[in-house]
């Protein structure tokens, strides 16, 4: 597992795909592509193109080039000659248990097989693998990986030790901050921090409390601010004052629990479903998806550029 990475084999050029893509790119590797899809190549050289200026901003590798980019839909031929493979595939578990057993026949026992995968686990995704299992490993990114720096690291049943702490190393390279789950549950720590969040929010808006522009104002301007700055529980530690945490449990394990009791179970049906969208066509108007993306971005890089400094 201690292979240097130079070439990375990207299976699935999605919005996911695409931006792994860019990123590995601006950090001077070789990507080979691969996607089934008819305007799959297109879609991916144009995505690549957008991202370019942002990654500049960021900073580039000296051997960063768009030009390091082969792309074919035969996947044999992808990651023939790959040193990692980062999967990007549907979120299926019958198509990724398929699609590792056909990678575990193709590849030299000392390639990492990453998956992308938001919420499936590995366990399940390499237990179709006979050979080595070991070399499967979950590494979750969160939207879009060229820009946003976490990567979840969680291995499966089958998975070792060596696979794990050389994969960390890979992405911690990469500029990316790891962090690796000791146990697999659905949807791993973000995206279930994010739902539960998000449950209320529809919640909330479904119960007539707040519109859904208040509500994504509400984290935006409130909490949101202080979380691209420390996790909440850091932050509840600077609550308590100089009695820190201990002082924030003896003010607030009361209120906390008893809002804990009464938070909602909204069910996502048609009439809520319908709710949330019609608030957020009011909220966004006659803003495009690019235009907001770009908007999202160049905050991000603000940002990053200020956590740089720290």
């Amino acid at each position: 597992m201690s292979r240097p990475v130079k070439r990375v084999a990207v299976i699935g050029t999605g919005v996911i795909g695409a931006s792994w893509t860019s990123l590995f790119l601006a950090r001077g590797l070789e990507v080979v592509a691969t996607d089934i899809a008819s305007t799959a190549e297109e879609s991916l050289r144009r995505f690549v193109k957008s991202a370019w200026p942002v990654l500049t901003k960021l900073g580039l590798a000296s051997a960063a080039s768009q030009s390091n980019l082969q792309f074919t839909t035969d996947l044999p031929a992808a990651v023939k000659s790959a040193d990692l493979i980062q999967e990007n595939g549907p979120e299926r578990i019958d198509f990724k248990k398929k699609l590792f057993a056909q990678l575990d026949s193709l590849l030299a026992p000392n390639i990492i097989i990453a998956s992308s995968s938001s919420g499936l686990t590995m366990s399940e995704i390499q237990s179709e693998c006979p050979s080595h299992p070991e070399r499967c490993v979950i590494a979750h990114p969160f939207n879009p990986p060229h820009l946003i720096p976490l990567v979840e690291i969680v291995g499966g049943a089958k998975t070792s030790e060596a696979t794990i702490q050389a994969a960390s190393k890979f992405y911690t390279a990469l500029g990316k901050r790891t962090i690796r789950l000791h146990k697999e549950v659905m949807g791993h720590v973000a995206n279930r921090l994010q739902a539960a969040l998000w449950r209320e929010v529809v919640y909330l808006i479904a119960s007539g409390v707040v519109s859904v522009a208040d509500a994504d104002a509400a984290v935006a301007w409130g909490p949101g601010l202080r979380w691209g700055i420390m996790g909440p529980t850091q932050l509840f530690h600077l609550a308590g004052g100089q009695g820190g945490i201990e002082h924030f449990f003896e003010q607030f394990t009361g209120p906390m629990t008893a809002w804990w009791k009464d938070l909602g179970s909204p069910e996502l049906n048609r009439e809520v479903q319908q709710k949330v969208i019609s608030g957020v066509h009011a909220e966004v108007g006659s803003q495009s998806i690019e235009e907001l993306a770009a908007f999202r971005d160049e905050i991000l890089l603000g940002l990053l550029a200020l956590r740089a400094n720290v």
